[in-house]
């Protein structure tokens, strides 16, 4: 899909995350169809709401499989927009834009380019460009198969996929190691830490502190840590923090693109730094806060506003960051939720079944994508 045979120009978002397909969204509501082209690019077909998926890799309860995933043809509005399902393999700068190298071969040429290149996850939610129902199925037959099963990892990830294996499954041994000395992380005060293990314990599940995993496989049953400690298990499953998806752009962008840990430094408006055609969202985005859901829904509408306003010559509007706010379930009839307000909010578990743990927040998530 080049420009040889169109007048009009390319504004091209890659990733079809949330953070990418909501500027998808929005840019298909404003732009102009007969001077811009909206192209969105990711090697899947349907973009994952990640959210609801520590209960989709356990059970599919009323069809909860085909409703966390959604068709990307379907985020733009009034069909004005273009969906490639391919690869981004690197990005060739130039002075009016660029061009990205895809990996069936094509070369799309772009004015404005926005990356949305999400992160890297492990089992069970690593999920493939293609053959992603087939993951699903897998996952939860092997959760089905175990009896004890481990999760490397006491973030809000494992918290929830454990306390979504302890709802389908009481009778399996249940256990989390976590290196810090409480679950979570020092971003969340000590009283909402305190109440999520509170969860989890009552659900009677283990919790081994303090201990590092540097090999995941089993031996003899077993999963030893870095101390020489063994857990009994026959399943383990890695829920540490994923890394950033973002190899090819600092291959094709240059040296200062990416920080040591991989995540591309942005000027407040959300644009690289020595490349204002090129914006970033999502878990990407070198910023202090926590990579969420919401977080990349507020990038995404800076985004999409600054390329409204740079195509009309107006200021750009500056990403200042968002409240930390976090809902962790804990199985579908409980959780705790933290609102830094004032004091610092805890709500517990009528509050979390009344917003996420029963519904996963499916119907909340599909609609800020427009639908």
């Amino acid at each position: 899909m080049s420009k040889k045979n169109d007048d009009r120009k390319n504004i091209v978002v890659v990733g079809g995350g949330v953070g990418g397909s909501r500027v998808a969204h929005l840019l298909s509501t404003t732009l102009d169809a007969a001077k811009f082209n909206l192209i969105l690019i990711d090697p899947r077909v349907a973009l994952i709401l990640l959210p609801a998926t520590a209960r989709a890799v356990v059970t599919n309860p009323d069809n909860l499989e085909d409703r966390v995933l959604v068709p990307l043809n379907d985020v733009f509005f009034k069909n004005r927009g273009t969906f490639i399902q391919a690869e981004v393999m690197s990005i060739e700068k130039a002075e009016d834009g660029g061009c990205l190298v895809l990996s069936n071969e094509e070369r799309v040429q772009y004015e404005i380019l926005v990356l949305s290149p999400g992160s890297r996850w492990n089992a069970p939610f690593a999920f493939p460009a293609t053959g992603v129902r087939e993951s699903f199925n897998a996952s939860r037959a092997a959760i089905e198969a175990a009896q004890d099963i481990v999760l490397v990892g006491a973030g809000a990830v494992g918290i929830e996929l454990a306390g979504e294996i302890a709802d389908i499954y009481p009778n399996k041994s249940i256990t989390i190691i976590q290196a810090a000395g409480m679950v979570l992380n020092k971003t969340y005060p000590d009283r909402f830490r305190r109440a999520v293990e509170s969860r989890l314990i009552a659900r009677k599940i283990n919790i081994v502190y303090g201990e590092y995993i540097e090999n995941t496989q089993i031996e003899k049953g077993a999963l030893k840590t870095k101390s020489g400690k063994y857990i009994k298990a026959d399943l383990v499953l890695s829920t540490v923090g994923p890394k950033p998806n973002t190899e090819f752009i600092g291959k094709s962008l240059g040296g200062g693109t990416l920080t040591d840990n991989g995540f591309v430094r942005v000027q407040p408006t959300l644009q690289l730094r020595k490349h204002p055609r090129v914006y970033v969202v999502g878990d990407a985005v070198d910023y202090p806060e926590q990579k969420q859901y919401m977080k990349a829904i507020s990038q995404a509408n800076i985004v999409a506003a600054n390329i409204t306003a740079s195509i009309q010559n107006k200021p750009l509007s500056l990403y200042k960051g968002s409240t930390e706010i976090i809902v962790i379930t804990v199985g579908k009839n409980g959780g705790v939720a933290y609102f830094n307000f004032l004091w610092g909010i805890v709500l517990g578990d009528w509050f979390c079944r009344l917003i996420k743990s029963k519904s996963l927040m499916i119907d909340r998530m599909k609609s800020l994508v427009g639908l």
